[in-house]
């Protein structure tokens, strides 16, 4: 479409439009999110393999100084190493969840948005699913079937992702804490696809040229 007509577009077009924008900004917001919660998540594995390698040294060195009351009594009364900071980092990754959580929300609103588009639309042509294109090919339907696709994507990575926070400052293995941090880092319910999708839809309402 012409540039000219891209921002004079009203209506549906301009709110789909819109809508994409919106699109890619929260897609954009969530990307640098879970770069941060890499780096969190992944101080918070090696904080915990630093505890349990310094509980493995007191047994030996301490029982030479100090009885073995003394030594149990200073180990229910002193903070594992490193538990602050282990705390704290655990509730920033939460946090980092949250807010992924208000994006999740934000999505959830754009695909309702485009259901009530393609309704209009369809109440307007009278035909199915809104045919005529708004743009270049696209009919009403395929920007709410696009919109879904995404959300549905988001939305059970931000399942995974809750089942991280709160499993991995308690997990036992250092082999299960990996598995958690390559979850977090490669994003399984989010494939290249989605991101394809979104390349779509940012080129069929001229956020994108060829």
């Amino acid at each position: 479409l012409d540039e000219n007509v891209l921002y004079s577009l009203t209506g549906s077009a301009r709110k789909v439009r819109d809508n994409a924008a919106d699109w890619h900004n929260l897609m954009l917001r969530w990307d640098r999110l879970t770069e941060e919660g890499v780096d969190v998540a992944t101080s918070i594995v090696n904080t915990k393999r630093s505890q349990s390698e310094s509980l493995l040294v007191p047994e030996a060195s301490s029982s030479s100084f100090s009885s073995p009351s003394s030594s149990s009594s200073s180990s229910s009364t002193q903070p594992a190493p490193g538990a602050a900071e282990l705390q704290e980092r655990c509730l920033r990754l939460l946090d980092i969840v949250e807010k992924m959580t208000a994006i999740v929300a934000k999505m959830e609103r754009l695909a309702a948005s485009q259901e009530a588009l393609r309704e209009l639309e369809e109440f307007r042509s009278g035909s199915a699913g809104g045919a005529a294109p708004l743009f270049h090919s696209w009919s009403a339907k395929q920007f709410e079937d696009t919109s879904q696709l995404l959300l549905s994507a988001f939305t059970e990575e931000l399942k995974l992702k809750q089942v991280i926070v709160q499993e991995l400052a308690h997990t036992a293995s250092f082999d299960l804490s990996m598995v958690y941090l390559s979850c977090w880092l490669h994003q399984p319910n989010i494939p290249p696809q989605s991101r394809l999708t979104l390349e779509a839809l940012l080129l069929e309402t001229g956020h994108r040229t060829l």
